[in-house]
């Protein structure tokens, strides 16, 4: 008896929900509203009325409709409706450090990050970061970080190559599958052995200083073990500092807590002015992370990625047998 053949399903194309990255950056959306204006060019002058170059960009396809269509200056301005365009930064003084590819396959990038070049484009950079160069470097548009570094700190930072894979690693960072270990350079306090495991309650602070974080009384949600790699008593020393979770500069706050801030640090325990456009590349924060290591959830296999730099304040240690 033979059997009826199975009728296959045809499969539906997946249509995009955001335009395409353009130079690295995601498109903005705007939405039109009821005005004086008539036209699509009209209404985005009086939206922004600091762009002065709306003519140029709507001419060279660079305003779409929700369609993903080009508009042009003279398209009638429909409110409600939904206009996408991207962002043109000035020009970004180059950070003078290049990232360096640890590992790459079908669904994993591992970079080394130097200091100073933030992860993603956010406030005054966008094409001078981590995600911008490596997407121009490997022509992958659809790269997008697991998990963060702060601008400051260099080390090993995890990407996806497709957004299908994205949840589950990410996953691994939320349910604390993934073992990191990171590096410090600070005083060694005098009150302070070692081994030490760091437990408190943090929270972002709130007013003139929300940049910070701070330690409160109540139950604990950040525990970091530290250890010395080198060092002594009332000196600059090496630390190894291992998470067993992960909060906003929860490294940085609970060494400051210990009196023990990491050399170079502009927030931790005071709260310095930004970085100019020019920043002194000299002093970095003494911050590296070394490495992470885990179980992947595709194939199975562990992985470990491991930095390649280290912390120029090494050169600033007493030797071992110093008095």
């Amino acid at each position: 008896m033979s059997r009826k053949p199975v009728p296959t399903v045809p499969t539906v194309p997946t249509v995009p929900t955001v335009p395409p990255i353009m130079n690295g950056l995601n498109a903005s959306r705007v939405a039109m509203v009821e005005g004086p204006w008539i036209t699509v060019g009209q209404f985005l002058a009086a939206r922004f009325p600091a762009v002065p170059d709306w003519p140029r960009r709507l001419q060279s396809g660079k305003v779409l409709d929700a369609q993903f269509q080009a508009v042009d200056t003279d398209s009638p301005c429909r409110p409600g409706a939904s206009l996408w365009y991207w962002r043109e930064p000035p020009m970004e003084l180059r950070v003078p450090f290049e990232l360096d590819v640890l590992y790459q396959d079908e669904h994993l990038v591992a970079v080394d990050k130097p200091h100073f070049l933030p992860v993603t484009p956010g406030g005054r950079y966008l094409e001078e970061t981590v995600l911008v160069r490596l997407q121009r470097l490997l022509g992958l548009q659809s790269l997008a970080p697991i998990h963060r570094l702060d601008l400051e700190t260099a080390g090993v930072v995890l990407f996806t190559v497709v957004p299908e894979v994205r949840g589950r690693y990410q996953s691994l960072f939320r349910d604390h599958l993934v073992e990191k270990a990171y590096e410090a350079i600070a005083v060694w306090p005098a009150n302070l052995s070692f081994p030490h495991l760091a437990r408190c309650r943090i929270r972002e602070r709130l007013g003139a200083q929300f940049m910070q974080m701070e330690i409160v009384p109540g139950e604990s949600n950040a525990e970091t073990l530290i250890e010395v790699i080198r060092g002594r008593a009332g000196c600059l020393s090496h630390f190894r500092l291992t998470p067993r979770n992960g909060r906003k500069h929860q490294l940085r706050v609970q060494l400051s807590g210990l009196g023990m801030p990491i050399l170079g640090d502009r927030i931790y325990p005071d709260l310095m002015p930004p970085l100019g456009s020019a920043p002194d590349y000299s002093n970095p924060l003494q911050l590296l992370a070394r490495g992470v290591s885990f179980i992947d959830p595709i194939s199975g296999q562990r992985r470990c990625f491991t930095s390649r730099r280290h912390l120029a304040g090494l050169s600033r240690l007493l030797p071992v047998d110093s008095e």
